[in-house]
């Protein structure tokens, strides 16, 4: 076996071991137009451990379209690289051909008419075909959920993350970690957790704030392969931050370095031969806290939504990163020997819906789970001639719709939309559903507030959201994308320290500049204050959409990025 030292250098020269590279032979594949199912799993099994990771479904049970980010920036020591290249970037990097199944399913790059060769993504009945046919030829295999499972769709709102635990439970999973989990509610979690999950709930870093102790288990460890492994839980560390507090008082969270290496060296001592660690912490956290804490072979990263085709080596730890809305599902084969990693093999696994064949099953309980919100859930609400979408640092097609539906429904001067990363696509000509406009607005706090703001209170807003987007530090980088702003225009320079970044705020309807001491009305939702009063934004978007009956998006050149 080779050192972990040479392993990536070594790998990424051969072509003996699959996975690495990713997508294998898919350029002869994608010239034939004959993706198999076979060839989709095909895999060298090697080792004697085999890890299987998800994350960030975001309660998708059915296939979706899920279109990548445009622009995906990265600063600090993450500028330039992975997961902060798109488009032609990141096919150069990956070695990926244009127009092939790879670069659907990891670019943005000719979106619509690629989703229209290759067919929409995910399912769980399709995840479950491919957990499955893994366990087949590793039956030991550890299934692992990185979180932000039970929130982001209708029914899951309407079930209380309900419809995601059945279908999780009935996946096998073997641990998970959090985030919008929270969101339900303090009670539901602590119902769910203690009543109704078949697997344990990790959390190294979420803390009892009146006892000073850790509130749920930090890490749970498994026999696999004849290796002790501790999998250790890391819960996202800023919910306070980007999700309402109230929601879940009495805990803390936080990135917590020093506690995370007191874990791992517990973990150790209790005979972990192999350190997994679970993450929601987003891909730059994790990288950073790879850099800085020793003795973490993997780690499953999650939050940021990010999918690589290969692993990325930072110092001795490797990251996977396995995308999100049940687009991937990443399967490594581990070699350990005598308590020492040895070799990796990594493939990450496109869920192409229209070639997974669905597993009977799952099918079945995802049907049972929609079946009493069927109609709600297929009623024509409208149409759209332009793609919608979400993911992207600064602007995305159903947030400039819902952005409209505020300044029109609410009647105001300006509307903020949250850089939520989660949402599925919709496409050019299609109808758009009830479904649709819950997949980009299911939550727990949706309420549309009408409110009046200074031109100085504006600054200070998209300020802040900048510099948790744009801080060079990654444990300063807090929440999701750049909030989306309409009936407002702004310059930005990236390259800025915070107070600095935001320039030339203009209000669109009069092309004048935002004054500091004016007074605007602004519309948005999403808000983290309790008692947030409005309707909810899925009925403001639902009451735009049927008056304009057929959507159309401009694009939105609202926002100006320098210092890139």
């Amino acid at each position: 076996m080779i050192s972990r030292r040479d392993f990536m250098q070594v790998a990424m020269a051969s072509s003996a071991i699959v996975g690495l590279s990713g997508f294998g032979n898919w350029s002869r594949l994608a010239a034939q137009q004959a993706l198999t199912q076979d060839q989709l799993l095909e895999f060298d099994t090697s080792g004697n451990v085999t890890l299987i990771h998800i994350t960030d479904i975001h309660a998708q049970l059915k296939p979706v379209w899920f279109r990548e980010p445009e622009i995906n920036l990265g600063v600090g020591i993450a500028e330039g690289q992975p997961p902060h290249l798109t488009g032609a970037d990141f096919l150069k990097r990956y070695n990926i051909e244009t127009g092939s199944p790879a670069d659907y399913a990891l670019t943005y790059n000719d979106f619509t008419a690629l989703a229209q060769t290759y067919g929409r993504v995910g399912g769980m009945d399709r995840i479950s075909t491919v957990v499955k046919a893994i366990r087949a030829d590793r039956p030991d295999a550890l299934l692992l959920d990185g979180g932000d499972t039970w929130q982001g769709s209708y029914t899951a709102l309407k079930t209380n993350g309900q419809d995601m635990v059945n279908a999780m439970n009935a996946l096998g999973v073997d641990a998970m970690t959090s985030h919008w989990e929270f969101t339900l509610g303090i009670d539901r979690v602590t119902e769910i957790v203690e009543n109704e999950l078949n697997f344990p709930f990790l959390g190294a870093n979420i803390f009892d704030t009146e006892w000073d102790e850790r509130a749920y288990e930090p890490y749970k460890m498994f026999e696999r392969g004849g290796v002790q492994i501790a999998v250790i839980g890391q819960a996202f560390p800023y919910m306070p931050i980007a999700n309402p507090g109230w929601m879940f008082p009495g805990l803390s969270f936080g990135v917590r370095q020093d506690n995370m290496a007191e874990v791992v060296q517990e973990a150790r001592d209790a005979g972990a031969e192999l350190v997994v660690l679970l993450s929601h912490n987003g891909f730059d956290v994790d990288r950073k806290l790879a850099m800085d804490v020793d003795g973490i072979d993997i780690i499953l990263t999650g939050h940021t939504h990010d999918a690589l085709p290969e692993p990325l080596q930072v110092n001795n730890t490797f990251l996977i990163a396995s995308g999100s809305h049940g687009k991937f599902v990443s399967r490594l084969d581990l070699d350990v020997q005598g308590g020492e990693l040895k070799s990796v093999n990594h493939k990450l696994i496109p869920i192409f819906s229209d070639v997974i064949a669905p597993d009977p099953e799952m099918t079945a309980l995802v049907n049972a789970e929609r079946a009493p919100y069927e109609a709600e859930l297929t009623e024509v609400i409208g149409k759209t001639e332009s793609l919608l979408y979400r993911r992207g640092n600064f602007n995305g097609t159903w947030d400039d719709l819902i952005c409209n539906a505020l300044i029109e429904e609410r009647e105001a001067d300006i509307a903020l939309s949250p850089g939520f990363r989660w949402g599925a696509s919709v496409l050019p000509g299609q109808d758009i559903t009830r479904e649709d406009i819950f997949n980009a607005t299911a939550m727990s706090y949706p309420n549309a507030y009408r409110s009046e703001m200074t031109g100085e209170f504006l600054h200070v807003i998209l300020e802040d959201v900048a510099d948790n987007l744009f801080n060079p530090d990654p444990y300063y980088q807090q929440g999701g994308d750049m909030v989306r702003v309409g009936g407002m225009g702004y310059r930005i320079d990236i390259s800025k320290k915070q107070g600095e970044r935001i320039t030339d705020m203009t209000l669109l309807k009069t092309g004048e500049a935002i004054d500091p001491a004016k007074t605007y009305v602004v519309s948005g939702w999403a808000s983290v204050n309790e008692g947030t009063e409005g309707p909810p934004i899925w009925d403001v978007v639902e009451s735009h959409i049927r008056k304009q009956d057929t959507i159309n998006i401009d694009p939105n050149q609202s926002v100006k990025v320098v210092g890139t």
